[in-house]
């Protein structure tokens, strides 16, 4: 079975500045992130300086992201279905076969108004993908919304799951899941990775921290904090039962830290913070692979 990489994830306008830094701690992958828009980015050029160095380190581009709403007619995100095009475009160029983000959502409507703009928007953009041998994976965060109303994202609840991929049941488009986002709904990712491990092209490792005590006093509606974005190691989730799992359904993709969310590790922990997870889920994997002895082969 291919041994699941353990990487991290970086903005493409930092990349070059810090994975330079980095890459000798032992990160397998990187995920290059833009945020709303690539801009003016020269994606050929970036990609052509990414993998002139990685490529000879035997590290690879995970995934190419782009987090915005493409489903929005506002002028702030007038340029966001280019972007995801562009990224779809040149996918090849950086290595990889995958560009993920958020579906986006009509802005202040809800997740059941928002389909039909999803199955227009992507719809189109995932026969563009697919004519490139390329995947689109749909990150799973809230991002402040809920089911009636918000700004980015549609695809934070397996409810909701339902709805997009029975509007476009296409191979091609799956998840970009982390259990973080799903905890912090208090939801519990097990079984729902268990359900949904078929549909995940890609992992975030990002974790989280519940005080249940909090919300056995205040519930969650309160003005205390009952959960906490993590880096994995810190935070509940078994990610050595999240890996098996992971496995037991021939899951081939990466696993992506998300840093710069750790209420403890982060500042002058952050690189702290990213290494220690970094370890921590190659220890999870079962570390290092190594080849049976060929008389084991057949067993």
């Amino acid at each position: 079975m291919e041994q699941i990489k353990i990487g991290t994830l970086i903005s493409a306008n930092e990349a070059m500045s810090i994975i330079p830094d980095i890459t000798d701690y032992g990160f397998e992958t990187f995920s290059i992130t833009f945020w709303k828009t690539i801009g003016k980015t020269d994606i050929k050029e970036l990609a052509k300086r990414l993998t002139d160095y990685l490529s000879p380190k035997g590290i690879t581009i995970s995934s190419l992201s782009i987090f915005t709403n493409p489903l929005s007619d506002s002028t702030e995100f007038s340029d966001a279905v280019k972007s995801w095009e562009t990224l779809i475009d040149n996918a090849s160029l950086f290595g990889t076969n995958l560009v993920t983000g958020f579906t986006g959502r009509v802005i202040d409507k809800s997740i059941d108004d928002s389909i039909n703009k999803f199955q227009q928007v992507f719809g189109e953009l995932s026969k563009r993908a697919a004519s490139k041998g390329v995947k689109i994976a749909f990150e799973n965060c809230t991002m402040g919304g809920n089911w009636e109303k918000g700004n980015w994202n549609i695809a934070h609840n397996p409810a909701a799951w339902e709805l997009m991929f029975n509007a476009l049941p296409e191979d091609n488009l799956g998840l970009q899941w982390e259990p973080c986002h799903q905890m912090v709904q208090l939801i519990d990712p097990i079984p729902q990775l268990k359900k949904w491990a078929g549909k995940i092209f890609n992992v975030h490792g990002k974790d989280a921290t519940i005080d249940w005590d909090i919300i056995k006093k205040y519930g969650i509606g309160g003005y205390k904090q009952f959960a906490w974005h993590r880096t994995p190691g810190f935070g509940d989730s078994n990610w050595t039962d999240i890996i098996s799992i992971l496995r037991m359904n021939n899951y081939t993709g990466s696993i992506d830290i998300e840093g710069y969310h750790d209420p403890v590790y982060n500042g002058k922990l952050e690189l702290t913070g990213q290494v220690h997870a970094l370890n921590y889920l190659k220890q999870c994997r079962g570390g290092n692979f190594i080849e049976n002895p060929v008389g084991w082969k057949d067993r």
